[in-house]
């Protein structure tokens, strides 16, 4: 099997990525393809399915794992929901390409996949309990404890940006009232500030006592959020990706002093904050992994 490859797709609003890797996670070939709009379920699955022939035109690979922007069930197949997608209720997107493709094929929720990739290959190698946090359009989560993903009772825990920040906050699209995204999503910035987070990144880096204080506030917001998670999982490591972590420099210091006054120093030992390491393909990355693990396991 020295020389098998499998394929790790992560497909989002507005693109699809797709990877070819082989068994140490090296990527041989990779692809982006534009999100058809509207993405519904049927256009998404006939891009991929054009995707997949030009990644692997002589039909070599084994598998293919798939990562959605919302939670799929426990058995990997179904994509349950998926909050920023018209129409995704409970597809079964791995029957379908496998179906199509021939090859056993398994999906996950996007952050699942990043965390899985980082666990694999980026910030998490050599760690057994820690949770990554995806700063994105939304706010994604994922939950590795003793070296596995954990996913719940239906597939759908690790869903870190929809728990309560401000009861009485901005309405998520999740019903809940106040959540973490709310405040510190892509979207969130956009709505707090008028502006992109990299405009607010270089601004801060330049001096900008504005923006320097947007970041501080941001810094304060998800510390608190992180507080309710650090108490109930008491992590190694908390892994911090997606795009706003490019600013991570201006956040962190009141991030961290935030989770210093809040937790127990007992819930916090050895707690380290780091930044992701794989950046956009952490979910093809994951994805493929999770496409060797359906192998091995079958």
């Amino acid at each position: 099997m020295g020389k098998a490859e499998v394929i790790g797709i992560d497909v989002g609003g507005t693109a699809i990525k797709l990877g070819r890797f082989n068994e140490n996670g090296v990527c041989l070939q990779s692809l982006t393809v534009v999100t058809p709009q509207p993405p519904t379920p049927e256009a998404v699955f006939m891009v991929m399915v054009e995707a997949i022939a030009q990644i692997d035109p002589d039909n070599q690979t084994i598998a293919i794992g798939v990562g959605t922007p919302g939670p799929a069930d426990a058995t990997g197949r179904i994509a349950q929901i998926a909050i920023n997608l018209p129409g995704w209720i409970n597809i079964p997107l791995a029957d379908w390409l496998e179906a199509k493709t021939g090859k056993p094929t398994v999906i996950d929720n996007d952050a699942n996949c990043a965390g899985v990739g980082e666990a694999w290959l980026g910030a998490g190698r050599g760690l057994q309990n820690f949770i990554l946090l995806t700063l994105g359009t939304g706010v994604g989560g994922a939950i590795i404890l003793n070296g596995k993903l954990f996913v719940g009772h239906q597939g759908a825990a690790g869903e870190l940006g929809l728990i309560t920040l401000k009861p009485d906050g901005f309405m998520c699209k999740s019903g809940n009232q106040g959540s973490l995204e709310q405040y510190t999503s892509i979207k969130a910035i956009r709505r707090r500030t008028g502006k992109e987070p990299a405009e607010l990144g270089a601004l801060a880096e330049a001096g900008d006592e504005e923006a320097l204080a947007f970041w501080r506030e941001y810094g304060r917001d998800l510390g608190i959020g992180l507080a309710s998670i650090i108490y109930i999982l008491t992590p190694e490591a908390i892994v911090i990706g997606g795009g706003v972590s490019a600013s991570c420099e201006f956040f962190l210091p009141t991030l961290k002093a935030e989770i210093a006054q809040r937790v127990m120093p007992t819930s916090r030992a050895g707690l380290q904050i780091l930044p992701a390491q794989l950046g956009n393909s952490a979910g093809i990355t994951g994805a493929a992994k999770l496409a060797w693990q359906l192998i091995r396991n079958s």
